[in-house]
């Protein structure tokens, strides 16, 4: 006993060194959130029923309580958005579903809106949405003085910049990995509400920037034609994950909460594979949650949902951020048409491809057109439409149709690994299970038992009804037998045993995940402006109250509360025009270059340029 106690004090003490790092995963719903824990995230994000940025994935009080009573068994979190901007006669409503998702066990509230600091708020753990903009250090020094516990920061921020951020402030860091980028600085874009009235500070975004432009200069010359010139790829920065956690990041973030399962499955299990082996090489790190997964495919980022992919700003500024042909998913380059026969194309490719895949391709004109594979014969692809395609031209598979089988057929189940003791003396058996985590259950019967004929046999029948762990979370690693003669018990009483067990090993589980309550403590420091410019995104009095409270003495109304937007900035962005076109200042000095004015211009208006070269800044100006 006493060896016993030392090692569990050494494994305690590893543990409290070692840094926990966490795969944050979106959770569209319940279904999705499952999904997510299943294939190794340690923690989600799901919006509450109302007041999230995203407002088509609202989810009931119910499911939310669900997902947390699941992800709590592998000591996973579940975070909740309420990351809009509240209006004055919307205050009441969201405190009060506050402390609703506090008694439900939310670990933490993800929030925008600087008026709920104001509230009477429950004991519940405040993380910074990346909407309130922390991208300048001063911004971020701000928020933690606050008394956020957690910042989500910008997406555009490079390496070199969170190692400065990290050195100086001590709060937690969440940084986004891997998804859709906002081509806005988060919290900054008022395109969407400009041009139709949906606010995506409130949750409603119109997605504007994923239509088409023109780009024209002063004199009216065209640049670029029926362009999505706002449209980025997607995000992955699966090469980069040691530097990030190096740096000092925390929680690595997974962007999709419009996603669907499969999406999850796949890209979760991507990076928690990523994640594990360097976990596995820098033995400093651990996972922040339990359990070991085993799919049933090879999971890749590629295959599912993307716009092609960028590293954005992560290494500083680089070429082909944006994707000016399409917003749509392009999936997987898969090789080149080598030749166009009458029914049938001869592709040159190292994948297989299956009958119902999906591909993609650019014409002549650079518009992505699909076709869907009707037949397949060796390196012969037998389209359902032959219009426009032509030799040497590259192919991309948006669908791929065996995996997204294998997918939807995997229902892999996240696994704690466990090891029973069971202790049979003068007629008392006493079960005990002690997981990964050091966590452990009894159970005890009182009952007499006939001295089996066959001790082996015997033996062999209780080792084998202990170890169906069955469809649980558990995985019986290994089971010890201590008994001084080897009883006959009934299969469906140890059967039973196991059982109860592991259902008190998941209850003692879920207790021992719950935060010990701490008050936000939420303080008044000073704001680094005097006056806040509707970019504030104040729209109630409670916000009003916080900026007054930190020393602001004037405050433009937010964006949503005007009505005349012209003249004013609807975007600012890191993604540069001129850059993108060969018209840098910085970089080049050429005629090209003259500092003439531009312009996007859509079907129904024209929006002038702004440039803020010293920050490498674009702005979009409405009117």
């Amino acid at each position: 006993m006493i060896a016993f106690n030392i090692a569990l004090y050494l494994r305690l003490k590893l543990a409290r060194t070692m840094k926990k790092i966490e795969l944050l995963a979106p959770a569209k719903n319940l279904e999705t959130g499952i999904a997510a824990i299943n294939y190794g995230a340690d923690a989600v994000y799901i919006g509450a029923p109302k007041f999230g940025a995203r407002s088509a994935a609202g989810n009931t009080l119910e499911d939310i309580g669900k997902l947390i009573q699941y992800a709590h068994q592998y000591w996973a979190k579940v975070f909740i958005t309420m990351n809009t901007i509240l209006y004055n006669h919307e205050l009441k409503e969201a405190e009060q579903l506050i402390h609703k998702l506090y008694e439900l066990g939310a670990d933490a509230l993800i929030v925008q809106d600087m008026g709920v600091l104001e509230m009477d708020l429950p004991p519940i753990e405040l993380h910074a949405s990346t909407q309130t903009h922390n991208y300048d250090l001063d911004r971020i020094q701000f928020l933690e003085k606050v008394g956020f516990k957690r910042i989500i920061l910008a997406r555009e921020l490079s390496l070199e910049e969170i190692k400065h951020i990290r050195k100086h402030t001590t709060v937690e860091l969440e940084y986004f990995v891997h998804g859709a980028l906002c081509v806005s600085l988060s919290g900054q874009c008022y395109f969407s509400h400009a041009i139709g009235g949906r606010s995506a500070n409130r949750g409603e975004c119109s997605q504007a920037c994923r239509m088409k432009y023109d780009l024209v200069d002063d004199e009216g010359k065209v640049i670029a034609k029926d362009k999505h010139l706002l449209s980025l790829k997607d995000l992955n920065l699966s090469n980069h994950l040691e530097e990030i956690v190096d740096a000092g990041i925390c929680s690595l973030k997974i962007e999709g909460r419009l996603k669907d399962g499969s999406y999850l499955k796949n890209v979760t299990n991507y990076y928690r594979q990523s994640l594990d082996k360097i976990f596995y090489k820098k033995r400093e790190y651990e996972p922040a949650s339990s359990g070991t997964i085993k799919t049933g495919f090879k999971p890749d980022p590629e295959i599912t949902f993307n716009r092609g992919y960028t590293s954005y700003f992560f290494t500083g500024r680089i070429p082909e951020i944006a994707n000016f042909h399409t917003p749509k998913s392009m999936g997987k380059e898969i090789g080149k048409i080598k030749e166009v026969k009458k029914d049938h194309i001869v592709v040159n490719s190292k994948f297989s491809l299956h009958n119902g895949d999906g591909l993609c391709f650019f014409n002549k004109n650079k518009l992505l057109k699909g076709f869907q594979v009707n037949g397949v014969d060796g390196n012969k692809i037998f389209p359902n439409d032959m219009s426009m395609l032509q030799k040497g031209v590259s192919l991309f598979r948006n669908n791929d149709h065996e995996f997204a089988k294998a997918l939807k057929k995997d229902n892999s189940i996240r696994k704690i690994g466990v090891e029973f003791f069971l202790d049979i003396f003068d007629g008392c058996i006493n079960l005990t299970a002690i997981d990964e985590d050091e966590m452990s259950a009894s159970i005890q019967i009182t009952e007499s038992f006939e001295t089996a004929k066959n001790e082996e046999l015997a033996l062999n029948n209780i080792k084998k009804q202990l170890q169906k762990s069955g469809d649980s979370i558990y995985k019986i690693n290994n089971i010890e037998i201590n008994t001084d003669q080897v009883p006959f018990v009934q299969a469906k009483k140890l059967n039973d045993l196991r059982r109860q067990c592991l259902e008190q090993l998941t209850q003692n589980r879920i207790e021992a995940s719950k935060l010990e309550e701490s008050r936000p403590l939420i303080a008044h420091p000073r704001y680094p402006a005097k006056q806040l410019s509707y970019m504030g995104n104040v729209v109630n009095c409670k916000a009003e109250e916080f900026y007054h409270k930190c020393g602001v003495e004037k405050i433009e109304k937010g964006f949503e509360l005007q009505n005349n937007h012209s003249g004013k900035t609807i975007m600012t962005t890191k993604h540069c025009l001129r850059h993108e076109f060969g018209m840098c200042q910085k970089e080049t000095k050429t005629e090209k270059n003259e500092n003439k004015a531009l312009f996007l211009v859509d079907n129904k208006n024209r929006y002038k340029l702004e440039f803020n070269c010293q920050r490498c800044e674009m702005k979009i100006v409405f009117g």
